[in-house]
């Protein structure tokens, strides 16, 4: 699939200053956005996050990379629990929000920019999220300036809808694209796709 452009946001670094090549080639990998949320003894606190990934199906676990310096680490560390919540198309203003970037009348972290619930171990979650994962925490990892959580998902929630897509510092949505046509090889395509299609009758 490819992706649709619905909102920029500057993307060149401060005149004079050469932008890392590391950080330039990054900016234009196509990720998913999520929000991750806490509450317990701490406090409530959430903080949008590109980096997520599956890592195993069984046992369940899910993947969060979160800057060390963010103070949502300090409130995982003592509630054990998280919620993972993948963001739709409609939900821009609350990966905004908690990037710290809100929209004018609206405080950086504000957690009445979306509709929110609580999942089975207290943490927040979107109520029209996505998808939202309900973990405890299986193992932290300290690497560079980041800390990566592998959470134990102990509950799920899927409600479907057009993901939020965030590449080169724009928002997006996937677009199905057709399979690649090549007229030296009839019949060349996507197997997977055929076999749907089959499946399907």
């Amino acid at each position: 699939m490819t992706v649709s452009a619905e909102r920029t946001s500057p993307a060149a670094p401060p005149e004079g200053r050469p932008r890392d090549p590391f950080i330039a080639a990054m900016a234009v990998v196509a990720t998913g956005v999520t929000v991750v949320a806490t509450d317990g003894e701490t406090g409530r606190f959430a903080q949008t996050v590109s980096a997520m990934c599956s890592v195993s199906a069984d046992p369940r676990l899910v993947l969060v990379c979160i800057n060390g310096r963010s103070p949502i680490n300090e409130a995982i560390k003592t509630n054990g629990s998280f919620t993972v919540n993948v963001l739709g198309s409609r939900h821009d203003h609350v990966a905004d929000t908690f990037a710290g970037r809100p929209w004018p009348g609206k405080d950086p972290w504000d957690f009445s920019c979306g509709e929110w619930e609580q999942a089975p171990s207290g943490s927040p979650r979107i109520r029209d999220a996505v998808a939202s994962f309900d973990c405890s925490i299986h193992q932290v990892v300290e690497a560079g300036t980041h800390r990566i959580y592998i959470g134990l998902v102990t509950d799920i929630e899927s409600h479907g809808g057009e993901p939020l897509i965030y590449s080169a510092q724009t928002y997006a949505k996937p677009i199905p694209v057709p399979p690649s046509v090549f007229d030296d090889y009839p019949g060349s395509g996507p197997t997977y796709r055929k076999n749907t299609k089959e499946n399907a009758k």
